[in-house]
């Protein structure tokens, strides 16, 4: 039993591409990589030929998914801007304008608590041990946990407002063309 169920479960962490195709192990190795990247080490990780890789990432960069970096040797970055674009395509085809409404109207009703509870625009401004020193009820573990659920919320909301947007656009484009 132990030898069949073995293969049912995710793969190693230190192999977690190994059963894909090498472009999906290309693009694994991109999203992980952290700061730009020689297509040498990118096919060392995805355990690909160099000339592959590059082929690969030359196909991505085109895509926009990577950004290439000229140089001797050329290196590439995933572009983070791709996947936030990305993110939002996906928010506005999984949601309605109603639920998309609703989703920033929850986010800015709990900004809008942030922004009374700590008396501050932004949770950037915040001076963490400030705030729990003065505070009987929070501890800084709790004002650290508050800031950065602030600062999410506040980026989600950016998200869904613009995925509304553009649901909105569409919808108005179709309904006048």
């Amino acid at each position: 039993m132990a030898e069949t169920d073995a293969g049912n479960g995710p793969p190693p962490f230190e192999d977690a591409f190994a059963s894909d195709d090498v472009e999906q192990r290309i693009y694994g190795s991109i999203l992980q990589a952290r700061e730009p990247t020689a297509a040498s080490a990118i096919a060392d990780s995805a355990d690909c030929d160099p000339k592959t890789a590059r082929k690969y990432l030359g196909w991505f960069d085109d895509l926009g998914i990577v950004t290439r970096h000229d140089g001797h040797p050329a290196t590439y970055e995933r572009n983070d801007a791709y996947f936030e674009w990305r993110r939002i395509n996906q928010l506005a085809a999984d949601h309605s304008v109603e639920e998309l409404q609703e989703h920033v109207r929850e986010l800015t009703t709990r900004i809008t608590e942030y922004e009374a509870t700590y008396d501050a625009a932004s949770p950037a401004t915040v001076d963490a041990v400030a705030a729990a020193d003065g505070s009987d009820e929070l501890t800084i573990d709790a004002v650290y946990s508050d800031l950065a659920d602030w600062a999410t919320a506040r980026e989600e909301r950016d998200r869904y407002e613009r995925a509304r947007q553009q649901r909105t656009g569409g919808e108005r484009e179709q309904a006048s063309g």
